[in-house]
């Protein structure tokens, strides 16, 4: 944290619902995680509420496009707001709409996940996370203050 010329950013599973407070309140909270804050300011610290499955899901249409033939597109909860949707319905919808995918096959986490990453569209997930839009708004702040100050500390 002492580099003026870096900004160090958490990005983990919220694991669950997130109450209002700061990301660091809610992983200090959390029974199984109890984290505490190293001493980095809360724009630090960032969800993927209530798991990064949640980013992929706002994007069905990329994700239709990875699986191919197969894919099970009504299977994916068309909930406007994807943090609203609990980790298990997450789990299970991608579950049951990869299945039956010729390409790839069913979803998994370490295979697929960074793949998917790379096509589903940032101003999609926006749209549909906040805190997805709480990340980008933090990173481009960070980076307007890094070009105008001449680093970021």
């Amino acid at each position: 944290m002492s580099n003026p010329h870096a900004f160090n950013v958490l990005l983990v599973d919220a694991e669950g619902p997130v109450a209002d407070g700061s990301a660091w309140e809610h992983l200090r909270r959390r029974k199984d995680d109890q984290w505490k804050n190293p001493g980095a300011k809360d724009e630090q610290c960032h969800l993927m509420v209530q798991t990064m499955e949640a980013w992929l899901i706002a994007d069905p249409e990329r994700l239709a496009d990875y699986y191919g033939q197969g894919f099970q597109e009504s299977a994916i909860p068309r909930n406007p707001n994807v943090e609203q949707i609990d980790k298990t319905t997450i789990e299970a919808s991608l579950d049951k709409a990869t299945r039956q995918s010729r390409t790839k096959g069913t979803y998994h986490k370490t295979r697929h996940a960074p793949d998917i990453l790379e096509r589903i569209r940032a101003s999609v997930v926006r749209t549909k996370a906040p805190a997805c839009e709480r990340l980008f708004v933090t990173l481009a702040q960070c980076i307007e203050r890094g070009a105008k100050d001449g680093g970021f500390g």
